[in-house]
């Protein structure tokens, strides 16, 4: 392969779409990936079959690749990495430019996924698995110990879902989309329904209610579920989707990806942290005011869950949403109470504003639900920005996530340890 620092550079030469993926060191239809994202602009001449490139473009963006393979000193602790689908400005975020707030409140969450992956809007999407998918992964998750987590259940669906896909390996966008719109509704229908007999159908809000409570499922509470799955679908890169943009990196196919992004999700910091509110929550309803609850928690040193954000200075937009829907079930005013006696009685010691773990526990705790089904929303919700970031991240140079270390051990050479 050439290098394209030292390649000759003359103005106006045009490559074909071979020159340009051996300078930039891709698949040809890594290139017009390129092109979909705005990296690269093509022009086809007519009569010819196929596009072609300028020159000075392709080595900008080659040069601009290499420097991003060796990192600079000292940039370990900032990785950046260029998205085009999130982002959080001003106690706002976008997806893919759309206000998400308004995106998640206006469209269901399968459309929010769509407009994530495609950059389209699908009106009326629904996502389905075949019976036997589910099947199987059901059997996988069915011989999980009682004590297994959601997210525990979650990956191994993920995982049994892999091993029936001997496709699986195809990065295409084509196929890696097919088995996104396959794989969520498979995860969902994989958890155990809380009441025997459950019949699914509707949409995937619908069929995940009846896997996280008992109660007759109202629209309104279903509204509150459906616009809290688009809310949570992206976040820029959080630490679960780092993971699944190293695995996509190295090009683990998508069900593998996901299952990284599972593996972080469930930190105490991470996906875990509405189940903390939600126990907080219930002490607070138990004991009636929030002032012992949060005396206890800073007694024993620990931050209060479900209060602040550190990408956000102000109130966490899809807590806002969130709690408003929950004005319209009457089931949550005793929970959405306490949810504000928290807050207040926080600001005393440091103003704090509530953030969508506090929002996930009012709805979880007011719905019959227990406290590990935020952490189970939160995954199903992430599994379509996981999708999208993987995506993403085939288009771009195989291995680019590979930082290096900075070494602070001995000074080799050491002799053999006795």
């Amino acid at each position: 392969m050439r290098d394209p620092d030292t390649a000759p550079h003359r103005p106006g030469r045009r490559l074909s779409t071979k020159e340009t993926a051996e300078l930039l060191g891709v698949k040809p239809e890594t290139v017009y990936a390129y092109v979909s994202r705005g990296l690269l602009s093509s022009r086809r001449e007519p009569g010819a079959r196929s596009s072609t490139f300028e020159a000075k473009e392709v080595e900008a963006l080659a040069r601009r690749n290499r420097r991003e393979a060796a990192g600079s000193p000292g940039s370990g602790g900032d990785l950046s990495v260029r998205t085009r689908i999130t982002l959080i400005d001003q106690d706002r975020y976008f997806y893919r430019g759309v206000d998400a707030v308004e995106l998640a409140t206006h469209r269901s969450y399968e459309e929010v996924a769509e407009w994530l992956w495609t950059g389209r809007l699908t009106p009326g999407v629904t996502f389905s698995a075949p019976e036997p998918t589910v099947a199987v992964a059901r059997r996988a998750v069915d011989a999980l110990s009682e004590h297994a987590s959601p997210v525990d259940r979650l990956r191994v669906a993920a995982i049994a879902s892999a091993a029936e896909d001997p496709l699986r390996f195809d990065l295409s966008e084509d196929a890696v989309l097919n088995t996104a719109r396959v794989l969520i509704p498979t995860l969902v229908g994989a958890l155990p329904p809380v009441r025997p007999g459950h019949r699914d159908g509707g949409p995937l809000a619908q069929r995940l209610w009846g896997r996280l409570t008992g109660h007759p499922a109202d629209e309104a509470s279903l509204r509150v579920l459906d616009t809290a799955l688009g809310l949570l679908a992206d976040h820029d890169l959080a630490a679960s989707t780092l993971a699944v943009r190293v695995a996509a990196s190295a090009r683990a196919h998508a069900y593998a990806a996901v299952s990284a992004g599972l593996g972080v999700l469930e930190g105490p910091l991470h996906g875990a942290a509405s189940g903390l509110a939600h126990r907080m929550l219930l002490d607070v309803l138990d004991q009636g005011t929030a002032v012992p609850v949060i005396a206890d928690e800073l007694r024993a040193g620990r931050r209060i869950p479900g209060l602040g954000h550190r990408l956000y200075a102000g109130e966490d937009p899809r807590a806002r949403v969130l709690f408003g829907l929950l004005e319209q079930v009457p089931r949550a005013e005793s929970a959405l109470l306490a949810a504000r006696d928290l807050v207040a009685t926080t600001a005393r010691h440091t103003p704090l504003h509530a953030n969508v773990d506090l929002a996930l526990a009012v709805f979880t705790a007011s719905s019959g639900m227990p406290a590990t089904a935020g952490e189970t929303i939160f995954a199903v919700a992430r599994t379509a920005g996981w999708i999208a970031h993987a995506l993403e991240e085939y288009g771009e140079r195989p291995l680019r996530m590979r930082p290096s270390g900075h070494y602070v051990g001995p000074r080799p050479p050491r002799p053999l340890p006795d």
